[in-house]
């Protein structure tokens, strides 16, 4: 009998375990989820900032998606990564993304930027979160000025129904530039 007890107690143990580990990973992924939150809130303020049109742009479109991303480039060779969120401005769903970015040619650094993406319609933005997005070779746009009442100026047509803003440490580029540029849904925080 003294051996059934300690396997009760180990039984016991094991699943008190297993339940503290797993509220400790719900936690990191709320935390996750609020950083992210946080960050995508941050740069529109920046972006309201720098371009105070592009609020009601935001506001009256299908939706919009926010990313922070992080490239370095070494010699030939470079990568990228980061984090965001689309949000559909009619259901108020968010979805949690990543992104991965591949480069080639000669360069060093480290280079920060946020992007925007601002979606004019539920078909362009529904395909941006359900089927990931890619952004191949080397597509640098020049962002467009305020023309036509200027509510997209800043930004760069990248698809159809899709417009980019990119926003560095010295506010809006005036360059978009995305190099093999892969945006998909993050398995691990939706």
């Amino acid at each position: 009998m003294p051996s059934r007890n300690k396997y009760l107690v180990l039984a016991t143990a094991m699943a008190c375990a297993l339940a503290l580990a797993a509220h400790a990973a719900d936690s990191d992924k709320e935390k996750q989820q609020q950083d992210i939150r946080k960050m995508a809130h941050d740069t529109l303020q920046r972006l309201y900032k720098a371009e105070p049109k592009t609020k009601a742009a935001v506001s009256h479109s299908a939706g919009y998606a926010v990313f922070s991303n992080m490239g370095v480039k070494i010699l030939v060779a470079g990568s990228g990564n980061g984090k965001g969120i689309a949000v559909n401005n009619r259901s108020k769903q968010e979805t949690f993304m990543k992104m991965l970015q591949v480069q080639a040619g000669l360069g060093m650094g480290v280079k920060k930027f946020r992007v925007v993406f601002v979606f004019d319609n539920e078909k362009a933005l529904e395909s941006f979160v359900n089927s990931g997005w890619q952004l191949g070779g080397q597509s640098t746009a020049a962002a467009k000025t305020g023309d036509n009442g200027g509510s997209m100026a800043g930004a760069a047509s990248v698809s159809e129904g899709v417009w980019m803003y990119q926003l560095t440490d010295k506010g809006l580029a005036a360059e978009i530039s995305a190099t093999g540029t892969k945006y998909y849904k993050d398995g691990d925080l939706n």
